[in-house]
């Protein structure tokens, strides 16, 4: 049974039915989570729009309550992260670490200023563009990092003035109200909400006639199902999806000192993370080399429950994504991809994947073109550095992607041509901080997140005139 309600007004909700919770690490349930009904959902949206009005009108009280809302998530840290382990399946250090970086995101926006531009301001006259709040955001996170991307709109909505429901994958539901119920202590009632539940809770959210913003991370098809059905209500939208990430090496590089941030970027997480290496381009030159200095850390990890000291992955988040993982790896070995390392699940309950290295796969393999979102890497061989561009651009997704060189400026001449929201050089993924912008081109979504150009993604500009005061006759 779960000891955690939803979060409606200020108030633990038990709600009138509930679903099952599974722990990864054993294909188990071991708790349930409420199952919001429609009127459910009304009051929690009705409940956020009974508090944007005060919430909105005293921006020092804002920034308090989210300095409030850091020692807050610090207190529940162990529960929170206790939690996110046994739904989620990730390594306690690293659900620790994941609740660090979400009290990050609100220490951040705390102390970030949400700017007046004056245009004009003399001869009795004045022009500026001030950033108001839209009102209530509905939000919707998935199950990879569901605590890290909740921050990620709680903080920029609420210090825009917005207030909003939040509703978390109902695969990992727990996590989610345990911090919402640790952000109830520092706001007042009915600025954040948290609603769980199975489909169509997230269609409900975003039909719903109450929220003017709905903001999701998740997969592209739901995305573009929300910016359809957000269309119809004229709501904003602000989407990011998913990512088929690229990790061009030039001839240049050392494999073994690149291998162990290499793997990394691609494995962290078990890859479940939407700007994960998914693809690697290495030159004819050293493709062995790679392969094998990426296999032996695949061989070499330790893989198990959440909870097991030292462990460094867990196993995948649910079911369905594993038999996903299993699907396109056994496709890339039927189609002559040899596994330098793993290839297979790992014969124990749970949803567990040998890290899984593939060599010998090229463009038009599915592991290689679709995102496997998962603990396997395709290593794909290139003859010119043109090719491996084209090759890295030739996707729906435009995410982020990593170039590798002992020539950082040729590096840099390099990430030009590539079509995508974020590139980063000898690294992968190191520009996720509060204070860059994330976002995708092309299918990966729609709008940024984090920094003030985050912030403004939660907010309308108004323009405000003063005509300069008339002479007297």
């Amino acid at each position: 049974m779960h000891d955690l309600g939803m979060l409606i007004a200020g108030k633990d909700v038990p709600g009138t039915a509930s679903f099952a919770v599974l722990d990864p690490a054993t294909g188990r349930e071991f708790a349930e989570a409420p199952d919001c009904t429609r009127t459910e959902l009304d009051n929690a949206m009705q409940a956020a729009q009974q508090a944007l009005w005060s919430w909105r009108l005293d921006d020092d009280a804002r920034r308090e309550a989210l300095h409030a809302a850091v020692a807050a998530i610090k207190e529940d840290t162990e529960r929170i992260a206790g939690l996110l382990t046994r739904e989620q399946g990730k390594p306690l250090s690293g659900a620790r670490l994941e609740v660090l970086g979400a009290m990050s995101w609100f220490a951040y926006y705390a102390g970030l200023d949400v700017p007046t531009h004056v245009l004009h301001d003399a001869g009795g006259g004045r022009a500026e563009v001030v950033r108001r709040p839209i009102g209530v955001v509905a939000a919707i996170t998935p199950w990879n990092f569901p605590i890290a991307l909740a921050s990620w709109k709680i903080a920029p909505a609420l210090r825009a003035g917005n207030t909003l429901v939040l509703k978390p994958s109902p695969y990992t539901p727990l996590s989610t109200l345990a911090l919402g119920h640790a952000l109830a202590r520092a706001l007042p009632p009915g600025v954040i909400n948290v609603v769980t539940g199975r489909d169509p809770l997230g269609a409900s959210m975003v039909s719903h006639p109450i929220p003017r913003k709905v903001s999701f991370t998740g997969s592209t098809p739901t995305g573009k199902a929300i910016a359809a059905a957000a269309a119809t209500d004229l709501k904003r939208v602000t989407l990011e999806l998913g990512g088929n990430d690229p990790a061009i090496l030039l001839d240049d590089v050392d494999p073994e000192a690149i291998a162990r941030r290499l793997f990394w970027g691609a494995f962290d997480n078990n890859g479940q993370i939407c700007l994960a290496v998914k693809r690697v381009y290495a030159p004819e030159r050293i493709y062995d080399d790679v392969v094998e200095a990426l296999a032996e850390h695949a061989r070499t990890v330790l893989v198990d429950a959440g909870d097991v000291p030292d462990v460094e992955l867990g196993p995948i988040c649910n079911l369905p994504q594993f038999q996903r993982v299993s699907e396109l790896v056994d496709d890339a070995l039927a189609h002559g991809a040899r596994a330098a390392a793993g290839g297979r699940p790992i014969d124990r309950p749970g949803y567990f994947y040998e890290p899984t290295i593939l060599a010998n796969v090229t463009d038009g393999v599915r592991i290689v073109d679709e995102e496997q979102f998962g603990p396997a890497l395709p290593i794909v061989a290139y003859r010119d550095v043109e090719s491996a561009i084209a090759s890295a651009n030739d996707s729906p997704y435009g995410l982020t992607a990593s170039v590798w060189s002992a020539d950082t400026d040729h590096a840099l001449k390099i990430a030009e041509f590539l079509d995508c929201g974020q590139v980063s050089i000898n690294a992968h993924g190191s520009g996720v901080r509060p204070d860059l912008p994330f976002g995708g081109t092309k299918a990966s979504g729609i709008g940024v997140e984090n920094g003030p150009w985050g912030l403004d993604e939660f907010t309308q500009f108004q323009a405000v005139t003063v005509p300069p005061a008339s002479s007297p006759s």
